[in-house]
């Protein structure tokens, strides 16, 4: 062992040596002449102070290589490559006088050709300058472009008496040198006076009701961003009070500088300018006062046509509706109404035409719906032509996949489902997917290697908020894209882990009041979970079954144990319990006191038979759940945002209510049975923050924090495995693997480690490395701890903050390649502090590669 590790050792030193030798011999100035200067950095400085704003910066036309941790990997490949790989090729070829025809005689001429073309003479150097980057050598006429965009920025802050330098310092390195762009700002121009010219009644009268929401005011310096945010508030303003025609081209603003006190006090005057519409007619442009419109009819073209004739459609008004249709009309009515916002007799506001937009495609029944607005010349009054095309009644889909992983040599999977739109004629959608695995399993000990899981469900959505006896509308208005959902499913397992068969329902709603924040309440969500071979527990929990067997060997020599015992490999020396029998009879033996045992061997035993039965008995949970998701982030290209989730689930309540009143049986141990089975109580929340800061335009820095507990009480000493937690995993703990983290100190003792409370805190910093493959710094701590349940091994059971200290922690680095849909990663992590150690022993004890774990994961971890 001792001559592998060394071996090891001398290997990685290797490593680490030609590494070295690599990064020496790159010569970052390769590439540049010696009358030219490769460009290291810029600096800005507005009135000799250090500008960082990542936005200012990205004005700078002329941008230094890029880096990855100070060091200028992209150039360095790109430097790699052969300036001119074809007349190097052609050199080697004539460099002896008869080298090109032996080549031409042992292969052909064309051939000799085409190897010049090839990956290892030409294509490797492409590849080369293609993810690598060309030296950045200082252009002046780039730089002077630098600071025309500079000048201009700092003048539309208000600094319009900006002037603009800059200087090239190359005296810290050969060759090397970086600019430093220097504005004097000046005094800043401030508003004086704030007036108004608006030609159209209408929109000088809704003006006035909303001047004090301006973002242009006395005294205030003048910002462009200002009068750009002025105007897009002063269009929304109009088109959501019945201006539905108004164009943002109208408004304009004249800005004036005051000379009238004859001095320079760097005083100005606005005046705001919107003018009437502008009218294209046939022959000239014509102008017209806007005016706040109503609608005076509201149609709505179902299962809609283009190619129909108006006259041959039937209709039916339906709340000063109109609807529509050929044929028979295949919705209700009200269906229809409830997703459409702009009503007979209001005025036209933007809000209600989106919205209307949203739900209509939150229906799942219609296309993209067209909206269209005819505006009557003679009077103040629109009429809305609402065109639904409607999608196919059926969709059928079909999936097939291979998988592998550590307990599947080979798994192929399909899975189908159909969907069916309009279902009761209300916009309905009903799903009905099955699918199933079959494969063969790792192991081949076991008699049959072959295992299946089958499983299907069924689905029901209905585009609002069904709850009997109450009108929920005046509570979540349809804007706000309500659903309710009815589920039902079940699967079955054969040869994988104790051949489960689960069932489960679910009713629930969700809603959404805003991009940024999302409601969903599950008002029932039963799942009932049955273990067919519960005797297989010590095939599956291996780790169990070793700490079981190996307090056994100390009772080989017991007459009255000795049926319980097998030999391994056909040799009387060595003993192993049989399973189930001899595990069983055991257990029983020792908790029954009819063998001699000391204390430790008994409270082991214990253990071990309750974490037995708690994971082999089947699992009737009830429950009712509710989430909050907020977020600030605009779409998928921000960098900048918070993401956070709430969540709180209760179960048995319902069932330990109707007990009071309607007698449950019970088994040996009181806990009230429904079909046999003891029903789970209790109370679970989580939290869950997300924040990433964006520190570049390409560098992120996330962070994530994970609280979780959940209380059994009542009829519950402990929590189902399926609603319990673990850490490490791709997605947790990076430097454990998923279920080998906890409880608390305690050392991977189980196959699947699991407990009833969570902490975990991850940061990451994210940075591009060369194209589409990113990498990534990572720091993840957390643990998992049993509280207020059936366990009562100390170093499993969080007993307060001192318990904090054994917060785990892994360290790291990744790798990300991203394909645009998704990104695939892969990441190493080191165990950093291990609190399955000795105190004295947690830090850094295991930071090697033989002890880090690979994860590979798709997406970000958060």
């Amino acid at each position: 062992m001792n001559t592998l590790l060394s071996y090891e050792k001398s290997i990685a030193k290797i490593g680490l040596l030609l590494l070295a030798v690599i990064i020496s011999s790159c010569n970052a100035l390769k590439r540049v002449d010696e009358d030219e200067l490769l460009l290291t950095g810029n600096n800005i400085y507005a009135n000799d102070q250090k500008v960082i704003d990542d936005d200012i910066h990205s004005l700078i036309v002329q941008k230094p290589n890029s880096t990855l941790l100070g060091y200028p990997l992209r150039l360095n490949l790109y430097n790699l490559a052969k300036k001119d790989p074809d007349s190097s090729f052609q050199a080697w070829l004539h460099k002896k006088e008869k080298r090109e025809q032996r080549w031409s005689n042992l292969l052909s001429q064309k051939q000799v050709n085409r190897l010049g073309e090839s990956f290892m003479v030409k294509g490797y150097s492409e590849w080369l300058k293609n993810i690598g980057e060309a030296p950045v050598v200082i252009d002046t006429s780039r730089t002077r472009k630098s600071l025309q965009r500079l000048s201009a920025y700092y003048g539309s802050k208000g600094y319009f008496n900006n002037n603009t330098t800059y200087e090239i310092d190359s005296t810290r390195r050969r060759q090397r040198a970086e600019i430093n762009y220097k504005i004097s700002l000046g005094k800043p121009y401030v508003i004086d006076t704030v007036s108004k010219k608006i030609a159209s009644v209408a929109i000088d009268s809704l003006y006035e009701l909303n001047r004090a929401d301006s973002f242009i005011k006395k005294n205030k310096q003048f910002d462009l961003t200002d009068f750009n945010n002025e105007r897009e508030r002063l269009t929304a303003l109009f088109r959501n009070s019945g201006v539905f025609n108004f164009q943002e081209s109208s408004i304009t603003y004249d800005i004036l500088r005051d000379t009238t006190s004859g001095r320079d006090d760097q005083k100005m005057s606005v005046e705001l300018n919107i003018e009437n519409i502008r009218l294209r007619g046939d022959s000239a442009l014509t102008t017209g006062a806007y005016k706040v419109h109503r609608f005076d009819k509201v149609n709505i073209f179902a299962d809609h046509n283009y190619n129909d004739n108006i006259n041959e459609l039937s209709s039916v008004e339906f709340e000063n509706y109109t609807i529509y249709y050929k044929g028979k009309l295949r919705y209700k009515p009200k269906a229809l109404t409830d997703a459409i916002f702009l009503e007979k007799d209001s005025i036209y506001r933007d809000i209600d035409r989106l919205r209307t937009y949203r739900q209509i495609s939150n229906l799942n029944t219609f296309k993209y719906p067209n909206i269209e607005l005819l505006e009557d010349p003679t009077q103040t009054k629109l009429t809305s032509n609402i065109y639904l095309a409607p999608r196919p009644k059926y969709s059928l889909g079909v999936d097939f996949d291979i998988t592998h992983s550590n307990i599947q040599r080979l798994g192929i999977g399909f899975s189908s489902s159909l969907m069916t739109r309009n279902v009761f004629g209300g916009a309905e959608t009903l799903s009905i997917s099955a699918g199933g695995t079959f494969g063969l399993l790792s192991d081949d000990s076991l008699p049959d290697d072959f295992f299946s899981e089958i499983g299907g469900d069924i689905n029901l959505t209905f585009p609002r908020i069904w709850f009997p006896f109450i009108n929920t509308k005046q509570i979540i208005p349809y804007y706000m894209l309500p659903k309710t959902r009815v589920s039902a499913g079940t699967s079955f397992q054969k040869n994988i882990g104790l051949d489960k068969q689960t069932f489960n329902t679910v009713l629930g709603y969700n809603w959404t009041p805003s991009d940024f924040k999302k409601n969903t309440l599950e008002l029932l969500n039963i799942q009932y979970v049955r273990n067919v071979n519960p005797d297989r527990f010590f095939n599956v929990y291996q780790s169990t079954y070793s700490s079981l067997d190996d307090i056994a060997d100390s009772y080989e020599g017991n007459a009255s144990l000795a049926d319980f015992y097998e030999s391994v490999n056909n040799t009387s020396d060595a003993l192993q319990l049989i399973i189930p029998e001899g595990t069983t009879g055991f257990t029983n033996a020792i908790l029954n006191r009819e063998v001699p045992s000391n204390t430790e061997d008994f409270r082991e035993v214990s253990r071990i038979e309750e974490r037995r039965q708690r994971l082999t008995e089947n699992n009737l949970i009830f429950a009712s759940n509710y989430s909050l998701n907020k977020t600030n982030r605009i779409d998928l290209n921000d960098n900048d945002f918070y993401q956070f989730r709430f969540k709180l689930e209760s179960a048995g309540n319902l069932l330990s209510g109707l007990s009071r009143i309607f007698p449950f049986n019970e088994n040996e141990n009181q806990d009230r049975l429904v079909f046999g089975v003891p029903y789970s109580q209790y109370i679970k929340t989580e939290f869950d923050f997300i924040k990433h800061w964006g520190l570049s335009r390409t560098d992120v820095l996330a962070f994530r924090g994970f609280f979780g507990i959940a209380i059994p009480y009542g009829n519950s000493n402990n929590i189902p495995f399926t609603r319990s937690y673990f850490a490490g995993g791709s997605n947790d703990n990076r430097a454990w693997n998923p279920y080998s983290l906890g409880p608390g100190r305690t050392q991977n003792i189980n196959d699947f480690n699991e407990a009833n409370l969570k902490i975990a805190f991850n940061l990451e910093y994210r940075f591009p490395i060369a194209g589409d493959v990113k990498g990534a710094i990572f720091a993840d701590a957390g643990n998992i701890w049993n509280v207020w349940d059936s366990e009562d091994d100390p170093d499993a059971v969080f007993s307060g903050f001192e318990s904090l200290r054994d917060i785990a922690l892994g360290t790291g680095l990744g790798l990300r390649y991203d394909f645009t849909y998704f990104v695939f990663r892969v990441d190493y992590g080191f165990k950093t502090y291990n609190p399955a150690e000795e105190l004295s022993k947690r830090w850094f004890r295991d930071y090697n590669f033989a002890n880090g774990k690979l994860q590979i994961g798709i997406n970000y971890p958060f």
